[in-house]
């Protein structure tokens, strides 16, 4: 049985007793709009009750005018319809449709409009509302222990990954089933929408690290990708070959790390300007497998990049600490 579900039954209970206990009819209307105001995250919660109390009360205000006008008239319900929806769509209120039609229906039930039986729709939305909130506030899962089991698997996997195509460029005949890629892929989907719903729990204080950390992983995947491109046109072994896999060996290690290191950027450089030192290809097929070798550094240039972009730089916390 979900959380979700144990907050929905302890907000339609306090609700209903709430609106029992202050006189208001009637109090199962109150259960009714605690259970449409039960959200997954205490932000979403909070923009749901205030859009399902706006919309509310426009309800209570145009049908107010509509019955007085033509009366307690079961077509009556229908001109309410076709005038205030589109109005509360058009002004993002949509979300409060549901809950806005349960207020009305109550006043068309009591046939008749009066400031005591408005007044009890706003107390009913007050209880009703104001529990599910309340309970919405009170305790949301926390996801940080599946964000952090999710930032191990992409880390792992991706020093797998670098592993695999470093002995793939010392021994071309290597075979490799890919699985990594996958997993990686699963693992960064999943926490990019936990860090979501990790985000929208915090109302005071705004968490951006999750989604940026997933974001820099997500861009990272689609370079290993292009990488993977071009390693399958390394079908003989090479010195310069060779060299680059001595990075990604290094970057295997590097991967885990939550600060920008820079030292494998160093040696990238390092190796770039050995390249253009190098006599030019003297085969056809050298010609071939060097030019997607250079494809591949250029493209290990770019996945460093993302992470001195989006990583945390390791003078900056040096800095902050002292």
């Amino acid at each position: 049985m979900g959380i979700r579900i144990v907050k929905t039954a302890l907000a339609a209970i306090a609700a209903i007793y709430t609106a029992v206990y202050f006189g208001l009819e009637p109090p199962l209307g109150a259960g009714i709009l605690a259970i449409l105001g039960v959200e997954v995250t205490r932000m979403k919660g909070l923009k749901s009750a205030i859009v399902r109390f706006v919309a509310s009360v426009l309800g209570l205000f145009f049908a107010s005018l509509i019955f007085t006008l033509f009366g307690f008239h079961i077509w009556a319900v229908a001109v309410f319809i076709l005038i205030t929806f589109p109005i509360l769509s058009r002004f993002q209120l949509k979300d409060g449709i549901v809950t806005s039609s349960v207020i009305v229906f109550h006043l068309f039930d009591r046939a008749e409009v009066t400031t005591d039986i408005i007044g009890n729709e706003i107390m009913l939305l007050f209880a009703g509302l104001g529990w599910a909130t309340v309970l919405n506030f009170v305790y949301m899962p926390k996801d940080e222990k599946h964000l952090t089991s999710n930032r191990l698997a992409i880390e792992d996997n991706f020093s797998v990954i670098f592993t695999e195509m470093a002995l793939t460029l010392r021994n071309p005949a290597h075979l490799w089933d890919g699985e990594e890629l996958l997993d990686a892929f699963r693992a960064i989907e999943d926490g990019a929408q936990r860090s979501v719903r990790n985000r929208e729990n915090r109302i005071w204080g705004q968490e951006h690290y999750w989604s940026t950390y997933f974001e820099m992983r997500r861009q990272q995947l689609d370079s290993v990708q292009k990488m993977l491109v071009e390693l399958a046109f390394v079908y003989e072994k090479w010195p310069q070959g060779v060299l680059i896999a001595e990075l990604l060996e290094r970057l295997a290690a590097d991967v885990k790390s939550d600060v920008y290191e820079g030292s494998v950027e160093v040696r990238l450089q390092e190796l770039s300007m050995r390249f253009r030192g190098m006599e030019l290809p003297r085969t056809r097929e050298e010609f071939e497998v060097r030019a997607a070798l250079l494809t591949l550094l250029h493209e290990l240039e770019r996945y460093l990049a993302i992470a001195k972009r989006l990583k945390k730089r390791k003078v900056i916390l040096s800095e902050q600490a002292s």
